[in-house]
Order: structure tokens, then C-alpha cells, then sequence
């Protein structure tokens, strides 16, 4: 488990990244709370490295705010983005009319799609497919984030393939999450994060 210097880890945010508005001050006063208490991450600099991406992440898929949140759009873009007569609908597993707007991204990674929702409602034992809204549940949402991460419940690739003892790839790591969208930039605000974490534990 990590020990977190809450004041160190929020003025090497400041830092690296600019001001912390109160409420970006709570929401990393929260995760704080949720990481100081997770066995998944190890007291050492590969626990250090995978934790600065999860944080990464969480940074870009939560427009910043590091608070879980629903993906940006209309329920008629998502319905036709993902509904089941589109082909990522189908990869998706949207099998119903409304499916799209229905499982659309919401939460720490933006969770999105019937498949994911079911997959991660059966591993946390929550039903997310008859009440979705529930992925947005602070703590909800860091398991499903923390866990889909670190186990591969998104795309098949665990966090461990790509940051471990032996190496830091924070560009291909992205492929846990969402192909390699963003990833360069992801990287970059990993590698920020590294060092503050680095400052704080």
C-alpha cells in the first residue's frame, strides 16, 4: 500500500500543471483516500509508475476535473456512434435500439458499451446494465477504472504488460484503454505525474 503526502502531491500538481480550483482539490482529496487504501499498488517505483498513469488517464477521460463523469454528447450522437447496427456497436455488444445512449462512456475511463458495463457489474457484483448511472459512483468508478486497468477488462491488455520492473512504456500503454488515441500526450502527463508522486510517497 501507498503512503500519500496529500500537501506535497497537491503543490507538485500545482506545479506541473497550473492552479487547483477548490474542487479538483477535493477530488484529488478523495482518490487520495481511495489509493491510500489499495492493496493493487505496490510501496516501490513500478507501484509509483503504474499509479502515475492511472492518474493520467483519469486526468484526460475526466476532462480534467478528476472526478467521474459521463462522456460529452447528445443521445442522439451516441446512439449513432455506437448503436448495435454500427460496427463499433457490434464490437460494443449494443444488441437493442438505445443501447448507444444507454451504455455510453461514463466514469473515471468512460466506461462504454453493454458488454463492458456487464462484465464490470458482474466483477463488482453491481448491476450496472438495468441502472448504468451507477459507473459515476466515486468509488464504483475507481474499482472499475483501477481494476479494468491493472486485470485488462477493456481492451484484453493489462497495465503490468507495459509498466513493470523492466520498462516504462507509457506511450503503448494507452492500448489498455482506447487504441492509441491520445497517447502521446497521455505519456507526457504521466511522466508529470510520476514526478509528483515521486515527491509525495
Amino acid at each position: 500500500m501507498l503512503t500519500v503526502d496529500r500537501s506535497r502531491l497537491l503543490d507538485g500538481y500545482i506545479t506541473r500543471f497550473g492552479p487547483l480550483t477548490n474542487k479538483l482539490a477535493d477530488s484529488f482529496g478523495f482518490l487520495l483516500g481511495q489509493i491510500q487504501q489499495d492493496s493493487r499498488f505496490t510501496d516501490d517505483d513500478t507501484g509509483r509508475r503504474q499509479l502515475a498513469y492511472c492518474m493520467a488517464t483519469f486526468k484526460w477521460e475526466t476532462a480534467h476535473t478528476m472526478k467521474p463523469i459521463d462522456e460529452f454528447g447528445t443521445d442522439e450522437r451516441f446512439n449513432r456512434l455506437y448503436g448495435p447496427q454500427t460496427a463499433v456497436g457490434k464490437m460494443l455488444g449494443n444488441t437493442e435500439p438505445g443501447d448507444g445512449a444507454r451504455f455510453h462512456g461514463r466514469g473515471y475511463v468512460q466506461l462504454t458499451g453493454r458488454s463492458n458495463y456487464q462484465r464490470a457489474g458482474k466483477l463488482t457484483r453491481v448491476d450496472l446494465l438495468s441502472d448504468p448511472d451507477k459507473a459515476k459512483d466515486p468509488e464504483l468508478a475507481y474499482q472499475i477504472a483501477i481494476q479494468g486497468m491493472k486485470d485488462g477488462w477493456f481492451t484484453g491488455r493489462k497495465l503490468s504488460q507495459f509498466i513493470n520492473e523492466e520498462k516504462s512504456d507509457f506511450e503503448n500503454a494507452r492500448t489498455i484503454i482506447n487504441g492509441r488515441d491520445k497517447a502521446d500526450i497521455i505519456a507526457s502527463i504521466a511522466r508529470r505525474y510520476h514526478e509528483i508522486l515521486t515527491e509525495a510517497l
